[in-house]
C-alpha cells in the first residue's frame, strides 16, 4: 500500500490507515483520519520534512512519520 512519502508533488490520496498506532495526538486534531484527503504540498529542499494539506491545514511532518500513514492514491497531477 502507497504511504504519503510516496505521494508527488500537487498528487493527493485518501488516508487508509497507520503503519504504528504512535502517531502523534497533534496530527489527529489536526484532521490526519482515516478517511480524510492528503495532498503533498512541498518537498524542503533536504528532503525532510515534507509539507501537506489535510483538511486545510498545512502540517510540516518528518519523512519517517510520513511512511506510516498508508493512503489509496486518488489523483494524479500530471494527468490534469
Amino acid at each position: 500500500m502507497a504511504t504519503v512519502l510516496d505521494l508527488k508533488q500537487g498528487q493527493k490520496g485518501v488516508i487508509k490507515e497507520f503503519a504504528d498506532f504512535m502517531l502523534p495526538i497533534k496530527l489527529l486534531e489536526l484532521g490526519c483520519l482515516p478517511g480524510n484527503t492528503v495532498e503533498l504540498v512541498q518537498i524542503a529542499p533536504l528532503k525532510d520534512p515534507i509539507y501537506i494539506n489535510v483538511n486545510g491545514s498545512h502540517i510540516a511532518i518528518r519523512r519517517s512519520l510520513a511512511k506510516q500513514i498508508e493512503l489509496e492514491i486518488t489523483e494524479d497531477p500530471l494527468s490534469l
